[in-house]
């Protein structure tokens, strides 16, 4: 069942339609300015017509315009994509049978660009709904039902994460009361207990029913649930018990008559990690040659602060517990190593880590290069002999690895990066937890599509400069 959309919804879907018309007739226009029409007549105009027509009937194909996709999560540009292939493929043949040689132009030079402008006005427009989200607007109103431990985890997330859209404003908890309850969690009032799910999404109240693990659900009870809602404008959601595992690891299988989730097992090593290896000592040199004038100029001030080393070496734990020396720009004073044993007592850092947020240990250069993550630069050097990757867990020390427990020791599966999910979800701010919880993310489910996003969003973080102390 497609539910009726919002106001909002559809709103953002009528801006998301008409600037891509804007965009697509813009870029076309600027083909047949380049494209000189003196050659064939009126042919040029023609040929912007047939792009036209394939591309936008090659994005109606690919439901780019699927307003449940819109504004969140990585399908929305890859239904983008397909349509922008598709259309440049089709075209391409049509190269090849008309043999026009100028309409190459169009297939390899403008339908990209226009695509890639498609891409970066859909980004702008999720960078809109995303600061609106952090207003609370344009969210929709959920109901969590489920055990107390995993409705709780699923509200800190929904708060951490507002991109999202989520507002949880109603919980179901098993053996609460359907009336006059007082209790909360987290704030979130708790409503009734999960047998009161119907009733309560009957009120209308509710754009989206979450259903999150508990002992109480059974096979037959989220079959009825799911029965009872519907014809409702309300969507079922149901978290399965693997929360962290997703993406090419899940498959839905029938298998006598069931529906099972099937997860296969992680592999780090073939052919996709033989390219993220490569990709990462590529890039590692690219970085180098363009930032060596940001390098030198940090070495400089560094060295001209008080005249002690530039670099700072550290044994750090990588990849299957072998141990490497990581580089980075000095951000501290030189005698830093013998001062900690006195600030022991300030810890701030959550687990095994070692934080102060205002380390007097800092120098004034130091907590500059560290807001935007200038120190971590040497560590392209790391990237290219093979220690770290650019995208990865945190690289821990040894004393840190020490106290892992066997979640956080699955951190070790991988390479250690220069940038990860820790990094462009508050850095520093994290708790221990959430920290191991999303390097787990990162290991469980890799794959290139998810290094690219990371290093897109590790921009933007290091621009904020948000958790960096």
């Amino acid at each position: 069942m497609v539910l009726p959309p919002t106001r909002w919804e559809s709103d953002y879907q009528r801006a998301v339609m008409a600037t891509d018309l804007i965009v697509v007739a813009l870029c076309l226009r600027i083909g047949l300015v380049l494209t000189d029409a003196s050659l064939a007549g009126h042919l040029p105009g023609a040929l912007a017509g047939i792009t036209a027509v394939v591309l936008l009937g090659s994005m109606f194909g690919c439901r780019v315009w699927d307003r449940r996709v819109l504004g969140q999560g990585a399908e929305e540009f890859r239904r983008l994509g397909n349509a922008v292939i598709t259309a440049v493929v089709m075209l391409g043949l049509t190269a090849l049978a008309m043999e026009v040689g100028y309409f190459r132009l169009w297939v390899f030079v403008i339908l990209p660009v226009t695509g890639l402008c498609l891409f970066l006005s859909r980004y702008a427009l999720r960078q809109v709904l995303h600061a609106r989200r952090r207003r609370d607007l344009c969210m929709h109103p959920v109901l969590l039902a489920g055990s107390l431990d995993e409705v709780a985890d699923l509200i800190a997330r929904a708060r951490r994460e507002r991109h999202y859209g989520w507002s949880v404003t109603g919980v179901c908890i098993p053996g609460a009361p359907t009336e006059g309850s007082q209790l909360d969690v987290h704030g979130v009032p708790v409503v009734g207990g999960l047998d009161n799910v119907p009733a309560l999404v009957r009120t209308g109240r509710y754009r989206i029913v979450a259903v999150v693990p508990a002992a109480h659900w059974t096979r037959r009870r989220l079959r009825e649930l799911a029965w009872d809602i519907e014809g409702m404008p309300t969507e079922l959601v149901v978290a399965p018990a693997l929360m962290e595992v997703t993406g090419p690891r899940l498959h839905v299988d029938p298998v006598y008559g069931l529906t099972l989730l099937r997860v296969s097992q992680p592999t780090f090593t073939g052919a996709r990690w033989v390219l993220k290896n490569a990709l990462d000592r590529i890039a590692s040199c690219v970085a180098l040659l363009m930032l060596a004038p940001v390098m030198v100029g940090v070495a400089l001030v560094i060295k001209l602060e008080d005249g002690g080393p530039v670099l700072f070496r550290q044994e750090r734990v990588g990849k299957a517990g072998a141990l490497f020396r990581m580089v980075k720009f000095r951000s501290m004073g030189v005698d830093a190593d013998q001062r900690r044993a006195e600030l022991e007592a300030l810890n701030e850092g959550a687990g095994p880590l070692f934080k102060l947020r205002s380390d007097p240990r800092v120098t004034r250069v130091g907590a500059f290069i560290r807001r935007y993550s200038l120190d971590e630069l040497p560590q392209l050097l790391n990237v290219v002999s093979g220690d770290m990757s650019i995208v990865g867990p945190r690289p821990p020390l040894p004393a840190e690895v020490e106290r892992y427990g066997k979640d956080a020791l699955r951190r070790l599966l991988v390479k250690p990066g220069i940038t990860g999910l820790w990094q462009i979800s508050g850095r520093s701010d994290l708790t221990w937890e959430e920290s191991v919880r999303l390097d787990l993310r990162y290991v469980e489910n890799w794959s290139l599509m998810m290094d690219l996003l990371i290093v897109w969003k590790t921009v933007n973080a290091v621009l904020r400069g948000n958790g960096a102390y």
